[in-house]
């Protein structure tokens, strides 16, 4: 069980715990997603995050994260304004 943080800067900032790491890069995906959408940035400057900020830390999650997790350490990644962290749920 581990507990995913993560925070948009100055926008948005949210929690999940569970036990499936690709769950918790689905509800990633979805939450920092809807935020995006619903920001006023064009779809150009939204697909745009997505792939440069959303994409590269919601893809290490499965990887670095479950290493880091499963070895009983802390995990973050960031990109632009996106920080994601990892932590052993108590």
């Amino acid at each position: 069980m581990f507990k995913m943080t993560w925070a948009l800067v100055a926008e948005h900032a949210d929690e999940w715990t569970g036990d499936d790491f690709s769950q918790a890069a689905a509800v990633l995906d979805e939450k920092v997603g809807a935020a995006v959408s619903a920001s006023a940035m064009n779809s150009d400057a939204q697909a745009h995050f997505r792939a440069t900020f959303l994409a590269p830390v919601r893809d290490s999650l499965s990887g670095e994260g479950r290493t880091a997790i499963e070895s009983g350490h802390l995990w973050s990644a960031a990109a632009g304004p996106l920080l994601v962290a990892l932590a052993p749920a108590a």
